[in-house]
């Protein structure tokens, strides 16, 4: 395996993986509210949808979506339920959860969200209709050689195979690497700050309907 791709992809992965959104909002929530563990298998969620986007895209099932217009609205609204009904959820939980050990009572349900919602989640579709699909193709990326005004001096510094098993374990490792460490600070931070329990479930309230309520509008527009 090539170093360079192998590390490329780790850092796609990452890049993919910590944009703030939903998917983050309820890692976030689990990790604080019930720990580690919770947050890791909130994670494991959205990254099992992933391996199974990357399954069907090799089947060349996810192109599919894209043949029927009203698909990725009815997604849109199909997902935008979801948040704001997992919006509700975060919002009893910011009442519930004094500290962190408080949270930490009830059943985590973190795994089924975060997977539930990215098998709606047009975003993440959209991604391995697109990019996903490059990831898969084989050949070669001159990343450095698309740098503005200094591309010609980098070029063949940094070429990334795609297609190759070692993009893939890198863009999948990248993944794994950061629903590891993004609970890991999180119940961290959680146990030497008490009140950050329902400050962070309230947090997450507020990102799931926002998303939800975005993801309504645009779901409707697209099927009027």
């Amino acid at each position: 395996m090539s170093v360079a791709t192998v590390l490329a992809g780790v850092v796609f992965g990452i890049a993919l993986a910590a944009p703030p959104g939903p998917m983050n909002a309820i890692i976030a929530e689990e990790s604080v509210v019930r720990g580690w563990t919770a947050g890791f298998r909130a994670g494991l969620g959205a990254m099992l949808a992933d391996v199974l986007f990357f399954v069907l895209t090799l089947a060349g099932v996810v192109a599919v979506i894209d043949r029927y217009p009203l698909a990725r609205p009815v997604l849109y609204l199909f997902g935008g339920v979801l948040m704001c009904y997992f919006a509700v959820g975060a919002v009893r939980e910011a009442r519930a959860a004094n500290s962190f050990t408080d949270g930490g009572r009830g059943a985590s349900t973190g795994f089924r969200k975060t997977f539930a919602l990215s098998l709606t989640n047009p975003y993440q579709i959209g991604f391995w209709l697109t990019a996903g699909v490059g990831l898969l193709r084989p050949g070669t990326l001159d990343v450095l050689a698309h740098v503005p005004a200094v591309g010609a001096a980098l070029e063949g510094a940094l070429v990334v195979e795609t297609g190759s098993p070692a993009l893939l374990v890198g863009f999948f490792g990248g993944i794994a690497l950061w629903i590891v460490a993004y609970p890991a600070g999180l119940a961290s931070a959680g146990r030497r700050v008490d009140a950050l329990a329902p400050i962070v479930a309230a947090g997450s309230a507020l990102v799931l309907a926002g998303f939800g309520v975005v993801f309504l509008a645009v779901g409707a527009a697209g099927i009027v």
